[in-house]
């Protein structure tokens, strides 16, 4: 993997993991306020810019995860072909 590639996944895991952090903190905060509407449009917010950092990292780095989140492209198994998120 190029160099330049390689730190634009690592930034992109790196925003994935602060988002993951933002959907996990207002998840928890609307266990116990269901009905502050601001909270419920940051969280479902902060849900979709997930969803496309995800798709993207999985576009441009490999699989983020080896089970559930996206289809394997191709005739071999993309998990074992890149490196994993953590080896970054």
């Amino acid at each position: 993997m190029a160099v330049d590639m390689m730190k634009e996944c690592m930034d992109l895991l790196r925003r994935i993991q602060e988002m993951e952090f933002v959907a996990l903190e207002l998840n928890l905060y609307l266990d116990t306020h269901p009905d502050d509407t601001r909270a419920l449009e940051d969280y479902n917010r902060a849900a979709k810019e997930l969803k496309e950092l995800k798709e993207r990292y999985d576009e441009l780095c490999g699989p983020i995860l080896s089970y559930g989140h996206s289809r394997n492209r191709g005739n071999t198994w993309l998990w074992v072909e890149t490196p994993w998120p953590w080896e970054m």
